[in-house]
């Protein structure tokens, strides 16, 4: 059994890497349970995600997380290849996790409003309410049915929760400087 060990350090991943750190997760979860209940349950969830990853973004997304030393892999005997989540990694699926994610908050506010718009089709009725479900739980203020507002960075986040839903030609994000209601924005969100 040969280990590779080069890796070189990336600190951003996209969020088909992040997904599929979730997968990876969902992996560990499923050695570590003795229910059969949530073993399927973990199965069906899992086999929907990895039909929504493509082949060669899949491919990709190994290497990106491998260089990153998030996973890393070993060869076997019989040509097979295993991947593994390190420390950091299992750190990186904790932080990405839907239910347990949160955005970090600055000591000071850079600023811009990050403005998340979107227009969902009513076939993803269940994806388009759970969208706008994850964005207030995370901290989003409502400005109109599917427009919401957050005052810091977010971007990894947003990434990771639209891949997650499978939202990704539905939704747009804006990087706002001012709005009309600045005041009352600043106000709710505790801002100087």
């Amino acid at each position: 059994m040969k280990k590779k060990s080069k890796r070189r350090k990336t600190p951003t991943i996209g969020p088909k890497a992040q997904k599929l750190l979730v997968l990876l997760q969902a992996g560990i979860t499923l050695s570590l349970t003795s229910r059969p209940d949530v073993f399927f349950k973990v199965i069906r969830e899992t086999s929907k995600e990895l039909r929504n990853i493509e082949q060669r973004t899949l491919q990709r997304a190994i290497r990106t997380l491998y260089r990153s030393n998030l996973v890393g892999y070993e060869e076997h005997g019989d040509g097979m290849v295993a991947l593994t989540l390190t420390e950091d990694g299992a750190q990186r699926v904790l932080q990405y996790s839907l239910g347990t994610m949160t955005i970090p908050t600055p000591a000071l506010w850079d600023g811009y409003w990050r403005v998340v718009a979107f227009d969902i089709p009513e076939r993803l009725k269940k994806g388009r309410n759970a969208f706008s479900a994850k964005l207030k739980e995370l901290g989003f203020l409502q400005l109109q049915k599917s427009v919401f507002i957050f005052p810091h960075e977010c971007k990894n986040e947003l990434d990771f929760v639209i891949e997650a839903f499978s939202l990704r030609p539905f939704v747009r994000v804006l990087l706002v400087k001012e709005t009309d209601i600045d005041l009352d924005l600043r106000h709710r969100f505790g801002l100087s």
